[in-house]
């Protein structure tokens, strides 16, 4: 475990096409900073089952910047880091393939795993090992499907494992 990392939460409009994006920065244990974009998804088009779960509409993200234009905030922030997430396999997918649809040049690896909480946790014991689970065993607050308040939960979960 690291006590100094970045957690990262994708939240999806359809498909892999993000919409939402929090990341909470760790420095030596302690919260420094954290970050949240609501994201224009390609046509601001969303699944009816993704706004079931995330409560993001296409009116919410209409005048929202696009993934290109947010990108180079989540570079500066990942870049060099430790990577944590929730589910690591879903996040780093979303940014992989946003990067690819994009044609963007990046210097993040995206191949190397990122540490992963649910993982942790359910080699553990956990049953289940999923985020808002996770979250009631340690009575840490969280807004779930909200990419920021995933993120500092995914965070805190890093910290105390």
């Amino acid at each position: 475990m690291h006590h100094s990392f970045v957690a990262i939460d994708f939240e999806t409009a359809i498909n892999h096409h993000v919409c939402s994006v929090g990341i909470v920065t760790v420095v030596s244990g302690k919260i420094e900073e954290e970050y949240h974009a609501l994201i224009q998804p390609p046509y601001n088009q969303y699944h009816w089952r993704n706004i079931e779960v995330h409560g993001i509409r296409p009116e919410h993200t209409a005048k929202s910047p696009s993934f290109l234009q947010v990108y180079s905030e989540i570079e500066k922030r990942l870049l060099n880091k430790i990577v944590v997430a929730h589910n690591e396999s879903f996040d780093r997918g979303v940014l992989r393939r946003s990067i690819e649809d994009n044609n963007l040049l990046t210097q993040l690896d995206l191949f190397a795993k990122w540490d992963c909480t649910m993982k942790i946790y359910r080699a553990k014991g956990y049953k289940p090992a999923k985020l808002s689970s996770c979250c009631a065993v340690h009575n840490i607050a969280l807004k779930h499907h909200d990419a920021l308040s995933d993120a500092r939960a995914c965070a805190k979960l890093y910290l105390i494992q």
